[in-house]
């Protein structure tokens, strides 16, 4: 009876129109909340079910059958309570053989809900299922929104100039799509690249602000009254070229075919980057000033340099470098930008 109440319990949650799961299968894929049920498995199961419900239906005529006639024997209610359950206990069994001489295999079944969702599709052969896992299971190629913020430094090789003397919290925020491009289903190496937006800002202390001098070079000038902010920012188009290194492990997913969660797991890269700048805004405010000067303040025009990241599933630390200058013509010569930061990708 046990058997047959699993049996019947297995049927209802295949019958329903959603078949709700939560399990690692064999195939190492991640699952689905919500996994609709194979038209095979659900035309089975109905098939099946109609079955049982009709050997039931027969079953319980007879057995009303026998009641009436064992009713009719005016029996004490003790020995009548007896011979009812015997007569209950036979025809369970009966019920019991002729469900189990359906020949319902459930672990068939169960097998094709499984390769359906999957592939959410119905395979009938081996081929099929192989050819259906190979294309499921593809090298990676994805392009993920991501953003990231970083704190930037001025490194100067030689004396401290008056930026760097003055400069007070540096940011860097970028945000932007991020292409992967593995190079094998199984190769731990890939290829990143993508393309982003990035605003640098340059926050100056001590009262001081950025304006140009007569031959329109940028310079720190002293403000005699108090300053609440006193910012230089500019805005890069950005575009990263790269190679990253997956450390997560080889999968299997079934019919020899092997496979690498390229965007999971531990992966270190390296790439190159470049920029070109789209603006910049020097932004004054304090006592009796209030101003934003959208002019050329000799800010680099195009960037480039090198970045490291270290990267955890979709988040991500970095380093990256800049080769050349911040500023153009020797203005605020040497400063190099090097930003510590962190980014997410969705």
């Amino acid at each position: 009876m046990i058997k047959k109440i699993i049996m019947m319990g297995f049927l209802c949650l295949l019958s329903t129109s959603v078949y709700s799961q939560r399990k690692s299968l064999s195939l190492n894929l991640q699952p689905k909340n919500d996994t609709e049920v194979s038209p095979i498995v659900k035309e089975k199961v109905d098939e099946y079910a109609k079955k049982i419900d009709a050997i039931i239906q027969e079953e319980k005529k007879l057995m009303e059958a026998e009641l009436l006639t064992l009713q009719s024997k005016n029996l004490d209610k003790i020995e009548f309570d007896k011979q009812k359950s015997i007569i209950a206990d036979r025809f369970s069994e009966k019920i019991d053989a002729r469900i189990e001489g359906l020949g319902f295999d459930l672990d068939s079944v169960i097998q094709k809900q499984v390769r359906y969702s999957l592939l959410n599709s119905d395979v009938t052969s081996n081929e099929e299922l192989k050819v259906k896992l190979m294309k499921k299971f593809r090298p990676t190629k994805t392009l993920e929104g991501y953003f990231s913020y970083g704190i930037m430094n001025l490194t100067n090789s030689k004396a401290d100039n008056d930026l760097d003397k003055n400069l007070g919290y540096a940011g860097n925020f970028e945000f932007g799509l991020k292409l992967n491009y593995q190079f094998g289903r199984t190769s731990p190496w890939g290829l990143i690249s993508g393309i982003g937006f990035s605003w640098r800002t340059l926050n100056i202390d001590n009262n001081m602000f950025f304006m140009k001098d007569i031959n329109a070079n940028p310079v720190l000038a002293h403000y005699d009254k108090g300053l609440s902010k006193s910012k230089l920012r500019t805005g890069y188009i950005m575009v990263p070229l790269g190679i990253q290194y997956n450390f997560s492990k080889i999968k299997n997913a079934g019919m020899d075919v092997q496979y690498r969660d390229y965007n999971k797991g531990f992966k270190v890269g390296a790439n190159v980057y470049g920029g070109v700048k789209m603006s910049t805004n020097n932004i004054i405010k304090g006592e009796g000033i209030s101003d934003r000067d959208r002019s050329n303040y000799q800010v680099s025009p195009f960037i480039y340099g090198g970045q490291f990241t270290v990267s955890y599933n979709d988040f991500s630390i970095f380093v990256k470098k800049d080769f050349g200058n911040f500023f153009k013509n020797g203005n605020f010569e040497n400063d190099k930008a090097l930003i510590f930061g962190v980014g997410l990708w969705w």
